[in-house]
């Protein structure tokens, strides 16, 4: 019936007017549809204020549950370039820190290289080469007065020695020396005892930047020798040395056996055996003239002769005793002819 009643009602809307009156309520179709419009408006803003609010709670509750993403969205960008510039600054001055560290290693294995090298050159002292006595001991002028040097921790064979025969490859080391150091300047290094017992002066000899003493190792013309007074600046560069030489097997290492730990085992000289003088044609003619027969003339027997001197000297220019051809040796072939002269 209500919508019978309601179908009724709006198929007959259209011509009904503010006097028109609903029934049963006296009042008009228009002021109960301005009513009920009314009461609509309360509820519908009601809704609304209660979905602003639930939204709003919703918003706050997540962004309680994340702070750090709040933070990170929340981050001006002021700061992030703040940030970045730290950071920038940070790995330059690590970068300059580091590349300060390196120039002061290299600034002072500079300046320690230095001092070596300045120490190094304060030691030594200029002279000339004056004489080559031999391959180790060298006469030399230092500020115009003569001196000698033997050189420090090497020894050569010996080719003047008062007591020694000339060894092998002295005069070879002698001959390096020469052509190595005669007339050059040359600078003197001490290291531990200035003199010898024989008042030389001891010491490296260093020419056209070179150390002598090595180069005499080097070639084999010399052995590390002398040790007296470690330790020696340069013993451990004169040992390599002196292996490479040995390895080799150059000069005095060609030989085996001859350097020992006192010095050079020289062999001995083979003595040579002079061969016997062979009588030439002169003295054969002499002793031929001497004779009173030929040897190689008629037959003669120890009656052609006054004493048995005379046949035994005319049996061997003869011939004899390899040979009798005049039978003067009889039957005992002893090589005594005419024993009863």
């Amino acid at each position: 019936m209500g919508f019978r009643f309601h179908r009724k009602i709006n198929t007959s809307s259209k011509d009904l007017s503010d006097s028109t009156s609903i029934p049963g309520t006296g009042i008009s179709y228009n002021q109960r549809i301005a009513t009920k419009n009314k009461s609509k408006m309360p509820t519908l803003i009601a809704l609304i204020g209660v979905f602003i609010l639930f939204s709003g709670c919703s918003a706050q509750a997540t962004n309680e549950d994340n702070p750090a993403d709040m933070e990170e969205t929340t981050i001006p960008a002021e700061q992030s370039d703040e940030t970045k510039s730290s950071e920038g600054e940070t790995d330059t001055l690590e970068e300059n820190t580091e590349k300060q560290s390196l120039e002061d290693t290299s600034s002072s294995a500079t300046e320690v290289e230095s001092d070596v090298t300045s120490e190094m050159n304060s030691n030594l002292v200029e002279a000339t080469v004056t004489r080559i006595v031999d391959g180790d001991t060298i006469e030399v002028s230092i500020n115009g007065k003569e001196d000698v040097i033997r050189l420090l921790l090497v020894d050569t064979p010996e080719t003047k020695h008062p007591s020694l025969p000339v060894q092998d490859f002295g005069p070879e080391a002698s001959q390096f020396a020469k052509d190595t150091l005669t007339g050059k300047n040359v600078q003197i290094e001490k290291d531990g005892p200035e003199r010898d017992k024989y008042d030389r002066l001891l010491a490296y000899l260093w020419v056209d930047g070179k150390m002598f003493n090595q180069l005499l190792l080097e070639e084999g013309l010399a052995r590390l020798a002398y040790v007296y007074d470690p330790p020696y600046t340069h013993y451990e560069a004169y040992m390599k040395a002196q292996n490479r030489a040995k390895d080799a097997g150059k000069g005095i290492w060609r030989i085996d056996g001859y350097v020992t730990e006192e010095g050079f085992n020289q062999p001995e000289p083979v003595a040579k055996t002079e061969p016997e003088p062979t009588p030439d044609a002169e003295t054969e003619q002499n002793n031929s003239s001497s004779l009173n027969y030929d040897p190689n003339g008629i037959d003669r027997n120890c009656g052609d002769f006054d004493t048995q001197q005379e046949a035994q000297d005319f049996y061997e220019a003869a011939g004899g005793p390899t040979q009798d051809p005049h039978r003067l040796d009889g039957n005992d072939n002893d090589g005594l002819v005419c024993e009863s002269l």
